[in-house]
């Protein structure tokens, strides 16, 4: 029988403790899609050809509440901006794979995958970068439909003290937290953070606060850096 590639299995392997991660996240966005009226298979669909957590959350929101089209669009564009900080970040990375393989890899470019990827392309430059990529990616594409339908499947039948809606923003904390290595990106999310909470207690309606909090907290990193916030 033949073997998969040693680096695809590391990137399973590395990819594995954030699983833990995606399952309650993934249950989360199910759970929103049918609570919100969609059909079971709109919500897989939905899932499936978006494949974002964060944006698909809001968008499940905004379109429960009615939202305009514009802001359900303009919301999920910003929220999705990084994946363009970071295909440009990773694309030196991928400048030799043939054009299939960067398709491929741009629909299953995630925060983890990117992450993770990037990590061990720095620490080993020997790595098959396409088999590790697709190792990462694709074990969290799967763990994260999985998830997902299962919620649809579930629906509200979850026992609320699971606590399930504390799973998004705990998988980006974990992401963010090693993120802050300097005062650029420390200023960036701390003031992002605060200005978060406190548009969101003033009850700024359509998910507003995703876009205000985040021009403030890249607004923030900016300010510092450019005082010499790296040194």
């Amino acid at each position: 029988m033949p073997t998969l590639p040693s680096d695809f299995v590391d990137g399973v392997r590395d990819a594995a403790p954030l699983h833990l991660g995606i399952v309650p996240f993934g249950l989360v966005a199910g759970v929103a899609a049918v609570e919100q009226g969609l059909s079971i298979f709109h919500a897989i669909g939905f899932s499936t050809v978006v494949f974002a957590g964060a944006s698909q959350l809001a968008m499940i929101e905004l379109l429960g509440s009615d939202a305009p089209l514009a802001i359900v669009v303009g919301t999920a564009v910003v929220v999705n901006l990084r994946m363009l900080m970071y295909s440009a970040s990773i694309a030196p990375y991928f400048r030799d794979f043939a054009a299939r393989s960067k398709t491929i890899a741009s629909y299953l470019l995630t925060d983890q995958a990117f992450a993770l990827s990037l990590a061990r392309y720095n620490r080993e430059t020997g790595t098959d970068r396409f088999a590790y990529y697709i190792g990462v990616a694709v074990s969290l594409w799967a763990v994260w439909q999985v998830a997902t339908v299962a919620g649809a499947v579930l629906g509200t039948g979850l026992p609320p003290e699971w606590g399930l809606g504390f799973a998004a923003p705990l998988v980006f904390l974990a992401l963010l937290v090693p993120a802050l290595k300097d005062r650029a990106s420390a200023a960036s999310g701390v003031i992002g953070g605060i200005v978060a909470v406190a548009v969101v207690a003033a009850g700024i309606p359509f998910h507003l606060d995703i876009i205000v909090a985040a021009v403030a907290g890249v607004a923030a990193g900016l300010a510092v850096e450019s005082f010499g916030g790296d040194a």
